[in-house]
């Protein structure tokens, strides 16, 4: 799971518990303005574009129930009922749509394309059909990145063909290269919406505290389904969140942990003789199995030497021939899952 072992910024557990009430109330659905002032100005910083904190922000708890619910928001009626997603990809966006009544079509990110979906195989009557579109780079599991130029040509496609590109950022600020762009930098985003969290950027996954950032149409849906859901979160969590969200220098700290356990993986992985296919970004390695061995299988060996990953296929059927390594135990951790697998391998 992509679920850190490393405390949580001293500095943020002390805004929490400095924001205790002694009565918690009922947080509101749209959240604290403060909070959604926080975030624009790190939009702002972060990617270089503006975002209305009073109607284009929404704060969510964290992203995973965001993306869920999302389908929910949208008129899904036929012919218009279709969902595109990635395969292998973070199940949540293709459950949500089936949850929602959605017909679900998968697009394969295979490693000869870079992990991006082939929008040049996608047929004009299947784009007649679709609602939403579902990206998410840096991307989990295989740890690619997409570049500002996919996000160009699948945001004009959305306006062409009148559905929303659907953009799960909550690895954004885990890189080792050139800092990820976001979907919000095209030129004309009324059919985009981001999906972001601190869990990932300030270790953060239990605190569950996110946003969406989208056009003020979207976030007017959103301002009155989420009432009924009761999704946002507590206000001392939203409080801390102002100083994570304002502060860069914890997520500097965050990626250089990530670097250096990174680095100690990649070698073992590279001496046993393993081929790692993705990992320009994210805390994951995606690592091509053995020949002759299946994801599956290759996990079961792995486990039964106390490494734990997660085998591709069931994360897709193009996830097949792969296993996903995730960089979240700590340090030490990571030196001896490096022994352990120079031994076996």
């Amino acid at each position: 799971m992509g679920d850190p072992n490393e405390e949580t910024e001293s500095f943020i557990r002390k805004a929490v518990a400095a924001n205790l009430p002694k009565r918690c109330k009922y947080p509101r659905a749209i959240g604290l303005l403060e909070l959604r002032r926080a975030i624009a100005e790190w939009l702002d910083k972060r990617f270089d574009v503006s975002v209305d904190s009073e109607y284009e922000l929404i704060p969510t708890l964290g992203s995973k129930e965001a993306i869920f619910t999302f389908a929910q928001v949208i008129d899904l009626r036929p012919p218009k009922n279709l969902v595109l997603v990635a395969d292998p990809a973070y199940p949540v966006p293709e459950r949500g749509a089936r949850f929602a009544g959605a017909k679900v079509m998968r697009l394969p990110l295979t490693e000869a394309n870079g992990f991006l979906p082939d929008l040049d195989s996608i047929k004009a009557r299947t784009w007649k059909r679709t609602a939403i579109v579902w990206v998410n780079y840096p991307n989990n599991p295989t740890g690619a990145v997409a570049p500002l130029s996919f996000y160009e040509r699948l945001a004009a496609l959305a306006i062409e063909h009148d559905f929303l590109l659907c953009s799960d950022e909550a690895y954004s600020e885990i890189y080792f290269g050139e800092r990820p762009p976001s979907a919000l930098q095209v030129p004309d985003r009324r059919n985009v919406v981001v999906f972001n969290t601190l869990s990932k950027r300030s270790s953060m996954t239990g605190y569950r505290s996110g946003f969406v950032a989208s056009s003020r149409e979207v976030i007017e849906a959103l301002r009155s389904l989420r009432p009924t859901l009761g999704t946002a979160p507590q206000e001392f969590i939203q409080l801390a969140s102002i100083k994570a969200w304002r502060d860069e220098t914890h997520v500097t700290r965050t990626r250089e942990r990530y670097r250096e356990k990174r680095s100690v993986m990649l070698e073992a992985i590279t001496k046993a003789g393993l081929h790692v296919a993705g990992s320009e970004a994210t805390f994951f390695l995606w690592i091509a199995v053995p020949d002759g061995d299946t994801s599956q299988g290759f996990a079961k060996r792995l486990l039964e030497h106390g490494i734990v990953v997660a085998p591709g296929s069931f994360l897709g059927a193009h996830g097949e021939g792969y296993a996903r390594l995730a960089l979240v135990p700590t340090l030490e951790e990571c030196k001896h899952a490096a022994a352990l697998l120079g031994r076996l391998l």
